[in-house]
């Protein structure tokens, strides 16, 4: 997911955009540091540019924060393309969803990968 609007930048680099971000969703690095299940010396280390999260770790950096991880890496911000919708209660739910705390977003999110994980599962067993 792309930010609704743009972090202010004081410092170029996945590092700034890090620490923007963070602060930007009102979260300590001890609670992200909790939501991603690492220590905040980890936040730490890399808000300061010391060191990089590993593929995992940056994926769940930018669920959390609600961003891609192109947006995490290099600050791209191209539009998502958008599906259309047939399904108007859907829509509704998912705008709807959109104003929800980021914890209940990234619930929602994991409970859709399970179901469609379900699906494709099912699927390839079809085949």
């Amino acid at each position: 997911m792309i930010p609704n609007q743009e972090p202010k930048m004081t410092e170029n680099g996945f590092a700034g955009r890090l620490r923007e971000l963070r602060k930007q969703s009102k979260l300590s690095q001890a609670d992200l540091a909790k939501i991603l299940g690492v220590h905040f010396i980890n936040i730490s280390r890399y808000e300061r540019g010391i060191s990089k999260p590993n593929s995992e770790a940056l994926k769940r950096l930018a669920e959390a924060l609600g961003v891609t991880t192109d947006y995490l890496i290099e600050g791209k911000t191209t539009e998502a393309a958008k599906a259309r919708l047939e399904d108007k209660e859907l829509l509704k739910m998912f705008v709807d969803i959109d104003n929800l705390p980021k914890e209940d977003k990234i619930f929602v999110k994991r409970v859709i990968d399970a179901i469609l994980t379900k699906e494709k599962i099912q699927e390839l067993a079809r085949k």
